[in-house]
């Protein structure tokens, strides 16, 4: 028992420290200056091509409605599934207009899951899936089912995060 007592006071008293010598040793929090405060000022939104551009909404008008949960696409090659997409989604609406996404959310999920199917069969998940030309194919055709869905009131649909899990066997 004896033979005991000494290393179990030493590993409290080593986890006790070492505890207390991160809290006194961790660097102050400080806030961010470019999110309290926005050096440009008011900043213009670009507009693309009339027929792929969102609808203008003034940049202190605008909310994001962020969908509940992730989408989890199959990538199928040969007939077999090969890897995984996670997807994370957010919805850029007029202010005040969050509660309607959130109203339509089954509708507009089942939407995205058949737009992100076929862009996934189409080959849009294979090789480099995050180039600028497969992104902007799957960001538009994301926006023209939302708008389906919505009937005009988002104006553009935010790929918040996209990973891929290939699957081994």
């Amino acid at each position: 028992m004896k033979k005991l007592l000494l290393p179990i006071i030493l590993l409290v008293l080593g986890l006790g420290g070492g505890v207390g010598a991160g809290l006194v040793l961790m660097p102050e929090q400080e806030e961010d200056p470019m999110i309290a405060e926005n050096p440009c000022g008011e900043v213009e939104p670009v507009m693309a091509a009339a027929d792929t551009a969102p609808t203008p909404i003034p940049l202190d008008n605008r909310e994001y409605a962020r969908m509940n949960n992730q989408f989890v696409v199959p990538v199928v090659n040969n007939d077999r599934v090969t890897g995984l997409m996670v997807l994370s989604l957010s919805i850029e609406v007029a202010a005040g207009g969050q509660e309607a996404v959130f109203s339509h959310e089954p509708r507009l999920r089942d939407a995205f899951l058949q737009v992100m199917f076929d862009h996934a069969n189409m080959g849009g998940f294979n090789g480099a899936f995050t180039a600028t030309s497969n992104m902007r194919l799957l960001r538009d055709a994301l926006r023209e089912a939302a708008d389906r869905v919505m009937q005009g009131h988002i104006s553009d649909v935010l790929i918040v995060d996209i990973v891929r899990q290939d699957v081994t066997n």
